[in-house]
């Protein structure tokens, strides 16, 4: 039994596209949000222990959205997970509208953190990780989705190479790539994380099997990072 079925909601996988469709307006940066759509939906459908009614509860999983531009995805699967109304999503972007084009941790329920300058999620999620072993919460797991041009942003690789040494195995990252970074990486993306003592798969970012046996594969003592290859974004 999925989480969706213990809660019984009403809208599943196949009422997303509709959900997005219902946010009209400017600026919907489109193929950024369509990108994330499957891995949001399998995180919070299958992986994620965290629900509309647990939303501040001490013990939660956290998920920290970095990748924050183009947010339809993650206010469609928020909406069918039941944590704000469905009828909310049209006025997305317009002034009087709680889900702006970047989420807002004060206006949306169930948003971690304010997203806005990318390649700043991955290292919240360190400090996130930190504080939970350091008020003795060890269940609680930290999640964060990271697009693959945030890695040219150096602060990730300072959380890169701290979170390993660190044994963070309550930290867990996906990397959405939709080869839209400027510069490659040696290896691959996965070797990156690998080479400072990360748990790394690779998995088809659009089918939910793959990343559910990536997002769920052991990795004891070590941080764990999903690599999500979907079409690239000019295709």
């Amino acid at each position: 039994m999925t989480i969706t079925e213990q809660r019984t909601q009403t809208y599943g996988y196949p009422d997303l596209p509709g959900l997005m469709g219902l946010m009209t307006g400017d600026e919907k940066h489109g193929p950024a949000a369509t990108s994330t759509l499957d891995v949001l939906w399998v995180l919070y459908d299958r992986v994620l222990r965290v629900g509309p009614d647990s939303a501040d509860a001490p013990g939660r999983d956290r998920f920290l959205l970095s990748k924050g531009h183009g947010p339809m995805a993650y206010y469609a699967v928020l909406a069918a997970k039941g944590f704000l109304p469905v009828d909310r999503l049209p006025g997305f972007g317009s002034y009087d509208s709680p889900l702006g084009h970047h989420p807002d941790r004060t206006l949306v329920p169930g948003v971690e953190i304010g997203s806005g300058s990318l390649g700043h999620g991955l290292p919240i999620a360190v400090g996130t990780a930190l504080g939970l072993r350091a008020q003795g919460l060890h269940d609680p797991a930290v999640w964060t989705l990271i697009g693959d041009a945030e890695l040219d942003e150096g602060s990730n690789h300072e959380a890169i190479a701290f979170a390993g040494p660190a044994g963070l195995d309550r930290l867990h990252t996906v990397v959405v790539d939709n080869s839209s970074a400027s510069y490659a990486r040696p290896g691959g993306i996965a070797a990156r994380f690998e080479a400072a003592g990360w748990s790394a798969r690779t998995a088809d970012g659009r089918d939910h099997e793959a990343l559910y046996a990536a997002f769920t594969a052991p990795h004891p003592g070590r941080p764990h990072v999903v690599v999500a290859r979907v079409e690239p974004k000019n295709a």
